[in-house]
């Protein structure tokens, strides 16, 4: 009985299998033929070719036939790296295919020179790029040598590519609507993404930019802004775009650990397209630092020749100042602190003076920025607490001595506000965060400016503060001149960044006051609409 049990059982399996059953097979070899693959798998140039020969008289055998891996004799010849074979069978007009993409892919850089050197014969077929990219190639279309060879980043097979004058073709927008664009993403959108792909990760391949750009930090920086543009674009490939971007910053940045003095580096970083800086000695604003910066650089601009240089640079007029004890440092800053206003009138009297040139410098005119900003700010503490205020119940006061002494800093931060518009434009002006808040500060203080002149102007008699009407221009001047305070202050914390301590702590803060943000928003949006429920629903919860 048991017997029978198992045997059912063992029928019913049988019944349960999957058939299975070949359905691609290559071709038989013959004998010869093997014997022929063999002796190139080997690197018997003498057996390699008597075979050819005999081949070439008697067609016993294709000198073109596959092996059961896909492989021709010459792709077995690249594999092993066996120039002479290759040589060998290239001189007997093998079936050449794409044996230059195999030996790219493989760096094999003598196969590609003599695949390069090779002239097809003239009766030679070639195949269909459709048929070749199902049955016939490894690679899509898309995939050319020099493509291949800068995915590779094999620096001499860029080179022997690009000494033949091929090109990589330019890549279309992501958002391009051509007919090119449109009919491609149409057929196979999947390819087509993937071609871009490809194109952008040949031209990020750090060989092909030093070979091919005059100018290979400029390539460098719009490359990989151009790749992070679009990882926010194409969210599906977003972790390609972006690894491709940061291997452009870090080329970027490993081409300046190349510099061998601080005159090199001085001639990089002042380099400007319309001025030579070996020519032009003047030439000393920083130009190709500032473009790192506007293409957010971190790498670059953090790399240590560069910080180096903007530390000399920044303690121009004291060398050795890190080596000085801390009370010596503090002394000093106080000291340049107290003398800014006799420093500021000698600028204006004349800026090309000796103490004129001394408050240019970075280190000095920081000093006296923050000295002066922090006055400001004292300012503002004496102008909240109504200081030197005769009457502060009328309507419409007279500005005090504290305001007036206000109102030049107030037009100063506007004028260097235009100043700046105007200098970097209007676009990079409103990229930059601290620019928006340094307008919205400048606008609270021209509108409580305004306010109070109106109050001025259209109020004098006296009232108690009880019975003035809600909008009163002066009660509206104060809400505003108080939130312009709070503004003012959180525009101190700008100067965290000249400390190695406050200023990861500055962009923390920042990342935390976003994720505030963002979660305001989302709270928000729970509360409206938790409104929109029926009043039994609420109650029910």
């Amino acid at each position: 009985m048991s017997q029978l049990y198992y045997k059912k059982a063992e029928n019913s399996s049988y019944r349960d299998r999957i058939p299975l059953r070949i359905v691609r097979a290559e071709s038989e070899l013959s004998p010869m033929e093997r014997a022929y693959l063999g002796a190139v798998e080997k690197g018997d140039y003498a057996s390699v070719k008597q075979a050819l020969e005999e081949a070439e008289i008697y067609f016993r055998i294709n000198i073109n036939c596959i092996d059961p891996l896909g492989r021709t004799a010459l792709l077995i010849a690249i594999e092993n790296e066996n120039l002479e074979i290759i040589e060998l069978l290239l001189s007997y007009n093998v079936y050449v295919g794409d044996a230059l993409l195999h030996a790219i892919r493989k760096e094999v850089v003598g196969a590609v020179e003599l695949l390069l050197n090779h002239k097809k014969p003239r009766g030679e077929k070639q195949v269909p790029p459709i048929l070749l990219d199902k049955q016939f190639s490894d690679f899509t279309p898309d995939i050319t040598p020099i493509i291949l060879a800068a995915h590779t980043n094999n620096y001499e097979i860029i080179k022997l590519l690009l000494q033949r004058g091929v090109s990589i073709p330019q890549p279309h927008a992501v958002r391009c609507n051509c007919v090119e664009c449109v009919s491609s993403s149409d057929v196979d959108g999947l390819r087509h993404s993937r071609s871009r792909i490809n194109i952008y990760k040949a031209l990020a391949s750090p060989s092909l930019i030093a070979l091919s750009s005059e100018d290979p930090f400029l390539t460098a920086f719009q490359l990989s802004w151009e790749l992070k543009e679009l990882s926010t674009v194409e969210n599906e490939f977003k972790a390609e775009y972006e690894e491709l971007s940061h291997v452009c910053k870090q080329f970027a940045k490993d081409l300046l650990d190349q510099t061998r003095s601080s005159r090199e580096l001085e001639i990089i970083l002042n380099y400007r397209d319309d001025i030579n800086p070996l020519l032009d000695e003047n030439a000393n604003d920083l130009a190709r630092l500032k473009l790192a910066i506007k293409y957010c650089q971190k790498e670059f601009v953090a790399q240590p020749n560069c910080q180096q240089l903007l530390a000399s640079r920044w303690y121009d007029e004291f060398p050795g100042w890190r080596r000085r004890h801390w009370a010596g440092k503090l002394i000093t800053c106080i000291f340049i602190g107290l003398l800014f206003p006799l420093l500021s009138i000698f600028y204006l009297i004349s800026p090309k003076s000796r103490y004129g040139l001394f408050i240019r410098k970075p280190f000095i005119k920081f000093i006296c920025h923050t000295a002066s900003y922090l006055t400001f700010l004292f300012l503002l503490l004496l102008a909240s607490q109504h200081i030197a205020a005769a009457k502060p119940d009328l309507q419409g006061p007279p500005p005090t001595t504290v305001e007036w002494m206000i109102l030049p800093w107030v037009l100063g931060f506007i004028w260097t506000e235009i100043k700046q518009m105007w200098d970097s434009g209007f676009q990079d002006y409103i990229d930059d965060w601290w620019n928006l808040m340094d307008f919205i500060m400048n606008s609270l203080y021209l509108a409580t400016i305004s306010l109070k002149i109106v109050a001025y102007a259209k109020y004098s008699q006296d009232k108690l503060r009880c019975n003035w009407e809600m909008w009163h221009p002066t009660l509206v001047a104060e809400a505003l001149f108080a939130i312009a305070n709070i503004f003012s202050s959180l525009r101190l914390i700008c100067l965290f960044t000249a400390n190695s301590h406050l200023g990861p702590l500055q962009i923390s803060l920042g990342r935390m006051l976003l994720d505030i943000l963002k979660f305001l928003f989302i709270y928000c949006l729970s509360v409206v609409s938790l409104c929109q429920w029926p009043q039994p629903a609420l109650l029910l919860l």
